[in-house]
């Protein structure tokens, strides 16, 4: 079985895609994705020759502009974001105990929204580096009054696809040659300096340089790439343990 794995930039895509907010239909942009992974081979291939998550199958049957998600659906498409641990117990605290407060009830029937999912994603990559009650303090700022979206400090779909692509972009500078250390001593510093510098850039597209929000959002776009960063040097430690324990046990 082919795995279908998403960055968190292509994830952030499929939901503008799914608000309606991008320049493609969240199907297209499933199928262009697809076509993507498998190397371009043959466009006709995707769909009939692997075995799709059944969330992408319900996306793709939908003919809806209106797209709302359960718990078990949010999970479902949250798993296929690399390096991320969803489990449905989880969420279910999440939203019942750890931040009801900012979720609140579903917006769509029984029905999680756009903005409501991203919410959750953003938790996800926040509790590696954050605990709750500081996660319960950063949702309240970007969130403010939960019943009202006019009032966030930033949209959570844009705050995802923010962070999500500031990743994206350090995470593909490979050659230490294109990591600068500038005036910094030390690589943390430097790195630092480099995710503050780069999400003031990005924000500065959208927000006006005398806006009283500006630093919360640019901090707040910080705060969740760190955290991503966290998440996969999490990884690599878990990965060089067990390859240490299978070692030991040769």
């Amino acid at each position: 079985m082919e795995l279908f794995q998403m960055t968190r930039r292509e994830m952030a895509d499929l939901l503008l895609a799914l608000k309606g907010s991008g320049p493609m239909t969240p199907a297209a942009f499933l199928q262009a994705l697809w076509a993507k992974k498998n190397g371009g081979k043959d466009p006709h291939r995707p769909f009939a020759a692997a075995v799709m998550p059944p969330i992408f199958t319900k996306i793709l049957k939908k003919n809806t502009d209106d797209f709302g998600f359960s718990l078990n659906e949010i999970v479902a498409l949250g798993s296929q974001i690399e390096n991320t641990n969803f489990t449905l117990t989880a969420i279910q605290n999440w939203v019942k105990r750890d931040i009801k407060e900012m979720i609140v009830a579903p917006e769509k029937g029984k029905k999680y929204s756009i903005d409501q999912m991203a919410l959750l994603f953003l938790v996800e990559d926040l509790k590696t580096a954050l605990d709750f009650d500081s996660i319960r303090k950063l949702l309240q700022l970007i969130v403010n009054d939960p019943e009202d979206e006019h009032d966030d400090l930033i949209n959570p779909v844009q705050l995802y696809v923010t962070y999500s692509q500031l990743f994206e972009e350090l995470n593909s500078m490979r050659e230490v040659g294109r990591f600068p250390a500038g005036k910094h001593e030390h690589m943390i510093s430097a790195m630092e300096g480099m995710i503050t510098e780069k999400a003031e850039e990005m924000i500065s597209k959208y927000i006006s340089p005398d806006d009283p929000k500006k630093e919360a959002i640019r901090n707040t776009i910080v705060i969740a790439t760190l955290s991503v960063f966290t998440a996969y040097f999490q990884m690599l430690a878990r990965r060089y343990l067990t390859a240490t324990i299978f070692l030991q046990n040769m």
